[in-house]
């Protein structure tokens, strides 16, 4: 549709476009108003013709036959020489379209997500798990949000489909808020998660107790051993024959340990200011948790002869509260 010459001008583009079953001719060309000034003129020009083959190629060359009008500078804005049959519709004079606004990116969104949320959710969920699908954001390849795809992919190869399906899902989660705060206004990540298939080992990845009793107790031996994480031993103990929380099993102390049972009815928290004692579990307010033998046995020897019903039962090598956050990187690494 282009025609060439030495006195050509770049203008706009003559299209053919299908308007209903028939042909329309769609262009912009400059005009001047009553007021001087310089503005875009839209015409939207009927050919008459309907949607087939032969139609289109008289389109077309009525559409070429404007194009060199216009790239030549003779072309006719009352349109009556590219007539007779045809008929000129709405015309509509527009502004120059303003560029849009560059996206954000995901990590600026989750940012600002994370801040609104922090004021609803306990201070250790803001801190642990805000933090660690920050983490994720960060080791993306992208944070482009055009790039939801690749970002979807990168995960599903590189994280297992557990860890890919809950990124995906707080993404989601995230978009969805920023649509809602008017920051996008449409979400890339929607329906993904619903798209990563678990198997059955995939969903049991996360049981409580996925270790056997063998890996258990090989477990429980190279910390009774460590010289540098031997005080761990305890503690690891309480957790797999509990199988309770390391922060309630972290806030234990003394006065909870009964012959019959262990009443777990508080908790450590993690927050900006660090470590905090607060009342109460995540999902209810206390729980009592049966005491075997073996378990009897294990806590009678790590209690001391002159005990305080109000000291914690497990402590760090310097005696303060056990970050178990720091105890993962390094002592669950060891």
């Amino acid at each position: 549709m282009y025609a060439k010459g030495r006195n050509k001008c770049s203008k706009g583009t003559v299209q053919v476009k299908n308007s209903h079953g028939r042909l329309q001719l769609v262009f912009s060309h400059p005009v001047v108003t009553e007021g001087g000034e310089i503005k875009s003129k839209r015409f939207y020009f009927s050919t008459g013709e309907e949607d087939t083959p032969l139609g289109n190629k008289r389109a077309a060359a009525l559409a070429a036959t404007i194009q060199r009008d216009i790239d030549y500078g003779e072309f006719d804005a009352s349109l009556d020489k590219y007539k007779p049959a045809a008929s000129l519709t709405t015309v509509t004079l527009i502004a120059p379209v303003p560029e849009a606004p560059p996206l954000p990116r995901l990590s600026e969104l989750w940012e600002k997500y994370a801040e609104f949320k922090e004021p609803q959710v306990s201070q250790s969920t803001y801190a642990v798990d805000y933090r660690r699908y920050r983490n994720h954001i960060q080791k993306l390849p992208t944070d482009d949000l055009r790039n939801a795809i690749a970002i979807r992919d990168y995960l599903l190869a590189n994280v297992t489909p557990n860890t890919a399906k809950r990124v995906l899902t707080n993404l989601n989660a995230c978009c969805d808020w920023a649509i809602r705060s008017q920051l996008i206004d449409h979400n890339p990540f929607r329906d993904m998660a619903g798209d990563v298939y678990l198997s059955k080992g995939d969903v049991e990845e996360a049981d409580i107790n996925p270790f056997t009793a063998e890996e258990r107790d090989a477990i429980i031996q190279a910390f009774q051993e460590s010289q540098l994480y031997g005080y761990y031993a305890p503690l690891v103990q309480v957790l797999f024959f509990t199988g309770c929380r390391p922060s309630e099993a972290i806030a234990l102390q003394w006065k909870h340990i009964y012959e019959r049972f262990i009443l777990f009815e508080q908790a450590i928290t993690i927050s900006t200011r660090g470590l905090a004692l607060k009342n109460g579990l995540k999902t209810q307010p206390q729980r009592r948790f049966p005491v075997n033998q073996q378990l009897r046995d294990i806590l009678k020897a790590m209690r001391p002869e002159d005990w305080d019903p109000e000291a914690f039962i497990f402590r760090s090598k310097k005696g303060g509260m056990i970050d178990f956050g720091d105890f993962l990187n390094h002592a669950g690494k060891g």
